[in-house]
């Protein structure tokens, strides 16, 4: 499924994901990571896009697909409350996700 560890570390630790997505560097801090449609996401919040933080908070949505390079950050985050960990998307699609506080 991921070649890369990185992402499933970076949810564990609570720590951001720097990665290439759709040709611009971008921090994530990632909540889930779940299937859909035969597809992998994560969920999370953009701390930056190309170095700019965005102009407002929000949860996203990326596809694992055009996810590259992913390292972990020693950037750590908290849970953001915009995160509904009972969100119905990842009922029965859920492979990891950060530990409740």
């Amino acid at each position: 499924m991921l070649d890369n560890k990185a992402i499933l570390e970076a949810i564990a630790l609570r720590k951001c994901l720097q990665a290439t997505y759709n040709r611009g560097t971008i921090l994530l801090a990632p909540h889930v990571l779940y299937r859909r449609n035969d597809s992998f996401f994560i969920d999370a919040i953009t701390i930056a896009r190309d170095g700019v933080p965005p102009r407002e908070e929000k949860i996203g949505s990326f596809n694992l697909a055009g996810l590259n390079d992913a390292t972990v950050s020693d950037q750590s985050f908290t849970i953001n409350p915009l995160f509904d960990r009972m969100d119905v998307k990842y009922r029965d699609a859920t492979l990891f996700m950060v530990d409740a506080d």
